[in-house]
């Protein structure tokens, strides 16, 4: 990452992110490119396959049957759950990874990242991220399911809710799963930029510098997703099912769900919004990379001459 070579403090990497959720909005619509797209895949992720209304084909075929069946303001049901929870994930993002770096080299010893300690970075910073975003993702589903959003009137509506009906623990309901989805995927993420950029030859120009991030992030985005499309279509399950004392929920752990939703449909089942997923977070993993990197490089400018004239 661009902050090895000369490091800044927490603060500074946990700030750089927000430059990507100001970028993010107007680039995704502001924001109706970014909740379509994970409004469209969530739909194909809960959708029992059964022939009808209920039933996409896929993500085209989801958007024509909402807005026929639902209304074109469906699109944007649970919107602001995603936007609240935008910031402090993805600042988060970097700054624990970061944060996790320094700390596995030290433990092992090494001067300078590598393959292995930018999975397991990766990793470790995806878990971090999991706690922050478990409530709003859970927020997030209740409403935008057809099954259960006739049930709350908004945000607010379903945390109280859920915690007067299933405790406040239950806005922690798929954590687990949650967990592995993030871990997954960032560690495809961070993995992969590690690996592309020794890959690729190193940039002369900014220009080529911003070129060779967009594709290093993009793969790396790509590649995250594919791994963890499978836990996000278990968790958007789990966090879906309403908790009822005496009843184990069909949907409860990672892996066993996993495992059941492969059984009873197929390979195939554990994919599905898989296309605007990886749409969506295949580029905006390179868009993100770049906006990091550049927000992190003009900190360090920026430090850079304060010290020089302090000198």
């Amino acid at each position: 990452m661009a902050s090895e070579q000369a490091p800044l403090p927490f603060g500074y990497t946990f700030a750089a992110d927000f430059g990507y959720v100001r970028f993010e909005c107007p680039a995704a619509g502001a924001p109706s490119g970014r909740v379509l797209f994970a409004i469209s895949s969530h739909q194909l992720q809960t959708g029992k396959p059964t022939a009808g209304a209920d039933h996409y084909n896929g993500m085209l075929d989801c958007f024509k049957k909402i807005v026929k069946n639902e209304g074109p303001s469906r699109l944007y049901r649970g919107i602001t759950a995603p936007i609240l929870m935008e910031a402090p994930k993805r600042a988060t993002k970097f700054a624990a990874n970061d944060k996790w770096g320094k700390f596995y080299r030290d433990l092992f010893g090494q001067q300078q990242m590598t393959q292995g300690l930018s999975v397991l970075t990766g990793a470790s910073a995806g878990a971090t991220e999991a706690f922050i975003v478990v409530p709003f993702e859970l927020v997030k589903i209740r409403l935008q399911d057809k099954a259960s959003a006739g049930k709350y009137n908004g945000m607010v509506d379903v945390v109280v809710k859920t915690v007067r009906n299933e405790g406040l623990l239950a806005m922690y309901n798929g954590l687990e799963s949650t967990l592995w989805r993030h871990i997954l995927w960032n560690a495809g993420y961070f993995g992969c930029i590690f690996q592309v950029r020794q890959l690729i030859p190193k940039a002369e120009t900014k220009k080529g510098q911003t070129i060779n991030d967009i594709i290093a992030g993009t793969v790396g985005g790509t590649v995250g997703t594919i791994f963890n499309t499978p836990m996000d279509v278990v968790k958007s399950r789990i966090q879906n099912t309403i908790k009822v004392p005496g009843q184990v929920p069909k949907y409860n752990w990672a892996w066993p769900a996993v495992l059941t939703v492969f059984k009873e449909e197929g390979f195939g089942a554990l994919y599905k919004g898989f296309i605007p997923k990886v749409l969506r977070l295949g580029p905006g993993g390179g868009i993100l990379l770049v906006v990091y990197t550049g927000v992190m490089d003009m900190f360090r400018k920026m430090r850079d001459e304060r010290l020089g004239k302090q000198l």
